[in-house]
């Protein structure tokens, strides 16, 4: 989106109001004015000089009618024909008056042209000053005042921010010549570096599971399911239990059949616990026929609660364990504790994610073209590529590469604004009433039960949770934010995410001011994703691969799995210099509610300030993530 275009659509809600004001009033069935928006507003239609104006002078004429004929039977011939000459006069002097008429109105039209010429040429003076230096501050008092005026009559998702982004865009343009801020893509890297993986030691004897079996049918995407499957591991070796592979459940929202072996290699998963816990891929023959519903061997999140402690595994699951022999988790999404838990428990929790969950060839080998393009083909390979996508991968790549290119760093930007996570958030984004129906619609169907509690329980209204920052970034506060933090025009960002909700034209903020954002439907061509298509979960495993490998990661929303287990791999792996954007959404929030008033140079200041304040180092909060926040003593070890 181009600065001008930008400065052309301040105009069009200003016209747009006056029609619907013009609409209103009653027109003349003769008066055409419906030939175009310019003949509506030029139209004269409340002008007295049209309508009434012409039954008042034809009342004046018929009473000098009637009174020549009356003077015309007391005086006589004489008499009659002077007044025949006045009444002939008069008609003249009517006519007359009806041509200074319609004189006055075809004036007071070209006058009103005149003006709307002269205000036009204004606009155009406005959208050269936005470019021109000396001009800019005068230019930006004028785009702000259109623009507020603008949001008082017209509120669409896509034009909420048109005063900020055409803002960016001159800010875009003037830094062009400008050098980024110096810490865009690093991390303090002394404090950051003196953590390094730790969690593949071991100091305990394998598990023999004697126990009984344990399975795990996981829901959710691929995400959550890769922290159910080391959760699991957890739990298996907690109880002296042996784990059968896990399954992965089929979801009506992600609608993928992909089961674990389509994912993750499932040979080096099993090898590489075995001297943790014993892994088998399915039941033995006798107890493959046992219906485990009808003996109580069914376990759903209604029966454990969320972050349960490993003493509710002990005194509850352990014993039907042992008495039914096979236990068989049904969903187990975050239904194990981060803490209080024993530590070497958390280190296999550690190990399992890091070391033990890899992707399988077709998904390395797919990502290693991804991550080849987005580096405009050169022969050195990132500092992740090696854990990510395999030795293997990374020797096709060196040999594909072009040894004279240069290595073209780029953003991975995570945008969490798919249609379910829009929905379940409760909050607004700015589409009026037809976004809010389709979210109720949405809700009602794959989120029954919050819907029930919208009935019968008070819920925060939309502007509160925006305000706590429990709202995911749009597409255009996130753009916001990557301008204020000062990042180029220049700079190749690959936003992941699937089907981003409104669409193309929601994104049409982003690839205006950054012409160099991609996707991976960009990047690889239809034969390269026909085999990724209909499994979400193998394409969320792409974006994995992608912003994790990324030179620099920035999240929209902190309470996402993805982004999560992102940035934990990239502070196990990265050597602290895997930089990671965590925006504060609150204080975000409380910046883009000024979005009207606020100068370009005060946002920048706020958001790099609000940013800056999330980049500092620290180990792992008290119950907080392990897969998130490694930097703890049983995922990582700190060096002197």
């Amino acid at each position: 989106m181009s600065l001008t275009s930008n400065t052309s659509n301040f105009h069009n809600p200003l016209v747009e109001s006056k029609q619907e004001q013009l609409d209103t009033i009653r027109i003349p069935d003769r008066v055409d004015l419906r030939a175009s928006p310019r003949s509506r507003q030029g139209s004269p239609s409340h002008s007295p000089r049209l309508g009434p104006s012409r039954f008042i002078n034809g009342e004046r004429s018929r009473a000098s009618f009637v009174g020549a004929e009356l003077l015309r039977r007391l005086w006589g011939g004489r008499k009659q024909q002077s007044k025949r000459v006045k009444r002939k006069g008069g008609k003249v002097w009517y006519q007359k008056k009806r041509v200074k008429g319609v004189v006055v109105v075809i004036a007071l039209v070209g006058l009103f042209f005149l003006v709307n010429w002269f205000m036009l040429l204004r606009l155009q003076d406005h959208r050269v000053g936005l470019h021109d230096r000396s001009s800019r501050n005068s230019s930006s008092v004028s785009v702000q005042g259109k623009v507020k005026k603008i949001s008082k009559r017209k509120k669409q998702y896509n034009g909420i921010y048109g005063r900020m982004l055409a803002l960016a865009a001159h800010a875009l343009a003037e830094g062009q010549k400008k050098r980024e801020p110096k810490d865009l893509w690093l991390e303090p890297v002394v404090p950051a570096s003196a953590w390094r993986p730790c969690a593949d030691q071991r100091n305990w004897e394998p598990s023999e599971g004697k126990n009984g079996y344990i399975m795990v049918t996981a829901n959710g995407g691929m995400n959550q399911q890769r922290v159910a499957v080391c959760n699991a591991v957890v739990v298996a070796r907690l109880l002296n239990a042996t784990l059968v592979v896990p399954k992965f459940m089929y979801s009506s929202v992600w609608k993928d059949v992909s089961q674990f072996n389509d994912i993750y290699q499932e040979e080096h998963f099993i090898n590489y616990l075995t001297p943790d816990i014993r892994i088998v891929k399915e039941l033995p023959e006798e107890l493959k026929s046992l219906d485990l519903e009808a003996i109580g061997s069914v376990v759903t999140d209604i029966d454990i609660r969320k972050e349960a402690k490993p003493s509710f595994y002990l005194k509850n699951i352990l014993p039907n364990l042992l008495q039914k022999r096979v236990v068989h988790f049904v969903g187990f999404g975050n239904r194990l504790a981060f803490d209080p838990i024993p530590f070497q428990l958390q280190r296999l929790r550690c190990r399992c994610n890091f070391h033990a969950l890899k992707f399988v060839p077709k998904i390395q080998e797919t990502a290693a073209l991804l991550l080849e393009r987005l580096r405009q083909h050169s022969a050195r390979p990132g500092t992740l590529d090696h854990y990510l996508v395999g030795p293997r991968a990374v020797s096709a790549m060196i040999a594909r590469s072009d040894p004279s290119a240069k290595a073209s760093r780029y953003l991975a930007l995570h945008l969490r604004f798919e249609i379910d996570m829009v929905a379940h958030s409760l909050c607004e984004f700015g589409g009026g009433e037809e976004e809010r129906q389709e979210l109720e619609a949405y809700r009602q169907i794959h989120f029954p039960a919050l819907t029930e509690l919208k009935k019968t329980e008070k819920l925060p209204s939309p502007a509160m949770l925006r305000s706590e920052g429990l709202c995911p970034l749009t597409p255009e506060e996130a753009i916001l934010m990557l301008a204020a933090l000062g990042f180029s025009r220049k700079t190749h960002i690959y936003v992941a995410g699937a089907q981003i909700y409104g669409g193309k034209a929601r994104l049409a903020a982003l690839t205006s001011l950054y012409p160099n954002l991609v996707t991976k439907e960009n990047l690889l061509s239809s034969e390269e994703l026909e085999p990724f298509m209909n499994f979400s979960s193998q394409l969320a495993a792409l974006d994995f691969i992608t912003c994790t490998a990324a030179d620099a990661f920035a999240m929209t929303d902190s309470g996402s799995q993805l982004s999560s287990l992102v940035a934990g791999y990239r502070i196990y792996y990265g050597g602290g210099r895997m930089p990671t954007i965590r925006p504060n959404k609150r204080r975000l929030a409380a910046i883009f509610l000024k979005n009207n008033t606020i100068e370009w140079k005060v946002f920048e200041q706020r958001v790099r300030k609000a940013v800056r304040q999330t980049k500092h180092i620290q180990s792992r909060p008290k119950a907080r993530s392990v897969y998130r926040y490694p930097r703890c003593k049983e995922c990582m070890c700190l060096t002197d």
